[in-house]
């Protein structure tokens, strides 16, 4: 078995109003903010995809079903712990992480380092193997006319020495 694998996770949620915004843990004050079941942070759900993914275990869907209430309102920083803690008892853990925010406003940079210390502490690794980006759309497409943001997650596991 080799020593490393890869995983890839995207997630997508519709803009709206009356809720809070949340990416990668960070509350971001805007006008809209993320529809979902739970807390709706479409960064951190694609972090988690990546990481069930890289292992072949499903993704959020599976583990934390949208038709199960007690995920209703869900901190997804915390749900990122289990998954942690899961992928951590296969015997791996995490090399690095890269993701991207599509999102048309509001401007994410001033958020990115926030971002980048909650997820790392949640994922078990240093803020070092944790990148965020954040890119517009030039108002193209559902996210560029801010209809919803999306992200992109690419992680690479490492399988623990012992």
């Amino acid at each position: 078995m080799p020593d490393f694998r890869i995983g890839h996770g995207y997630d997508v949620h519709r803009l709206t109003e009356g809720r809070k915004l949340i990416i990668g843990g960070v509350e971001i004050p805007h006008r809209l903010g993320l529809l979902g079941h739970s807390d709706a942070d479409v960064l951190t759900h694609a972090v988690m995809d990546a990481m069930l993914g890289a292992l072949a275990l499903g993704d959020i869907g599976k583990h934390f079903p949208d038709t199960d209430p007690a995920y209703a309102g869900a901190d997804s920083i915390a749900l990122l712990r289990h998954v942690t803690a899961l992928i951590r008892q296969q015997g791996w853990q995490i090399g690095n992480l890269d993701a991207t925010v599509l999102a048309q406003a509001p401007k994410l940079a001033p958020h990115i380092q926030q971002m980048r210390q909650i997820i790392s502490e949640a994922a078990g690794t240093s803020p070092d193997c944790v990148s965020i980006k954040a890119t517009t759309e030039e108002k193209l497409g559902f996210t560029g006319q801010e209809q919803g943001i999306a992200a992109h997650c690419v992680v690479l596991l490492e399988r623990i020495k012992e």
